[in-house]
């Protein structure tokens, strides 16, 4: 059976969150949309995603290096949101193995969400429906588009190509090779989930940090006084720069 999923290479992804805007994008105006947003460009903003990026600190002070992990809806082949949903709102398609919810048996009783392990379902509080990552369904089967751009959002707009998109099921697969040559793993497999998304590991760099490059210290050229003065009636950056 075939069961489509994406691979991520955390040992490329960069956190630049294009795999989030794109997805927000695509999927607003899509078949998983509208997308709600409450104060997009106020204090506290807030709103639907079905794709987002964790940045954390890993190590300890000086040698800590930062970890960008994207996370979204794992299509589980044993998805734990789709027994308990009372509705059958919940469910995971027989011939490419997606998990999507149906919009019109929801509820929003956030039964899947809470049975989800990975947070990965949010709930639209303006139309009370559970969202989540649908593997841009309506774009991978459109026959409008050329058959290399039939991948979600998120993995072509990937500028560090850290997304990869395929059948798992098929051991000859790019994504099944990406897994078996890399050392791929499930997130969380004691859940018993077994999910379809695989994560490709970081490779440990040994970093030999000095403790003279760790100590900030004051540029020698200001020290001394060396450091060029532009003349009071020189042109400023804004009188040179064309915006």
């Amino acid at each position: 059976m075939t069961q489509l999923a994406l691979v991520i290479d955390l040992n490329v992804c960069v956190g630049c969150h294009a795999c989030v805007t794109s997805c927000k994008e695509w999927n607003t105006s899509g078949a998983a949309g509208s997308l709600s947003d409450d104060n997009p460009y106020g204090k506290d903003p807030t709103g639907t995603f079905l794709n987002r990026v964790q940045s954390f600190e890993v190590g300890e002070y000086p040698n800590t290096q930062t970890v960008h992990f994207p996370k979204s809806c794992l299509h589980c082949e044993d998805p734990p949101c789709v027994p308990v949903c009372p509705t059958g709102a919940s469910y995971k398609r027989k011939e490419d193995g997606i998990v999507l919810v149906d919009y019109d048996k929801c509820i929003g009783c956030k039964y899947c969400a809470w049975a989800c392990p990975y947070g990965v379902r949010e709930i639209d509080e303006h139309e009370h429906v559970m969202k989540k990552c649908t593997l841009c369904v309506d774009r991978i089967y459109d026959p409008s588009l050329p058959e290399g751009e039939r991948k979600p959002a998120c993995v072509m707009a990937c500028p560090a190509n850290a997304r990869l998109f395929g059948d798992i099921h098929d051991p000859d697969s790019g994504v099944s090779k990406a897994i078996r040559d890399n050392g791929g793993y499930q997130l969380m497999p004691e859940w018993g989930t077994a999910p379809a998304n695989h994560y490709l590991p970081r490779h440990k760099r040994e970093m030999n940090v000095r403790a003279e490059d760790v100590e900030r210290v004051d540029n020698p050229l200001k020290v001394d006084g060396r450091l060029p003065k532009p003349a009071l009636k020189s042109p400023s950056l804004d009188d040179v720069t064309s915006w």
